[in-house]
């Protein structure tokens, strides 16, 4: 489907999603956060589609939101906007499949705030992260005040929002808020060796492993272990458990037999 923000491209078993407003440095309005959720839609069920990259420029992942669109907003008008924003990172969040967020340039604001919602976030050394709103005399809408904490810590995410400074690629590894830093020019090759990686795990597997590691930052550990149990018993019902299962066995026996 055409959309005006966004480039989408698939390559194998990987979809590509590229932020597509330069002159904006990628900056986020209720447009960009529509045509996301759409684009996840399209996706969350195609089986042809099991692993999803987010991209940006070489300047900017996305510059945060769209400052001349919010300026005269009022109250009322700030919280359709972070309605839709909502809409999209929920999506995004919950999509069955894995996501990684390739980050070069700029993730501020509700940049960061998409690409946390990743299940990977992937750094060039030239990228530049954070949560500046308290400098604008607002604090961040979209997720950002409950999703950083608990990748970072209450230490962490309360300076960075406090304060609004950003980090540097090689402060965000140390974090933890990245998963690992390359050079810009690898980028792309790294984010899509790890997507090709996760696409060939077992699907169902990964769909059951991310609804337990999201239950782990949104229930108690006992509600937590429950759901895990549950997501564990019901993979004995793919075909990818018994032909794994009996492949690891398979493998063992010359192992042993010549033991």
């Amino acid at each position: 489907m055409p959309f005006e923000h966004l480039k989408l491209e698939t390559e194998g078993r990987i979809g590509w999603i590229f932020f597509n407003r330069p002159e904006k440095l990628n900056a986020l309005n209720s447009s960009v956060y529509l045509e996301l959720e759409q684009a996840l839609a399209a996706w969350q069920n195609d089986d042809a589609i099991s692993a999803v990259v987010l991209c940006g420029g070489e300047r900017a992942f996305i510059a945060g939101a769209d400052i001349d669109g919010m300026v005269d907003a009022g109250p009322m008008e700030a919280h359709e906007l972070t309605d839709i924003s909502r809409r999209a990172q929920e999506r995004l969040c919950n999509l069955p499949k894995p996501t990684v967020a390739a980050i070069s340039g700029y993730a501020l604001g509700g940049g960061l705030e998409v690409a946390l919602c990743c299940d990977f976030r992937l750094a060039a050394e030239n990228a530049i992260l954070g949560l500046p709103e308290i400098t604008l005399g607002i604090i961040p809408g979209a997720g950002g005040t409950q999703r950083l904490p608990r990748v970072v810590g209450q230490a962490a995410a309360t300076e960075m929002i406090f304060l609004g400074r950003p980090v540097k690629a090689a402060k965000a590894l140390e974090m933890g808020l990245v998963h690992r830093v390359v050079s810009l020019d690898q980028l792309r090759v790294g984010a899509q060796e790890l997507a090709k990686e996760l696409a060939s795990r077992p699907a169902m597997a990964l769909r059951a492993a991310k609804a337990a590691l999201r239950a782990a930052s949104s229930t108690s550990l006992q509600e937590g272990l429950l759901i895990e149990q549950q997501l564990f018993s019901q993979l004995f019902t793919t075909q990818d458990q018994s032909e794994g299962m009996k492949a690891f066995l398979e493998k063992r026996k010359p192992h042993f037999q010549g033991k």
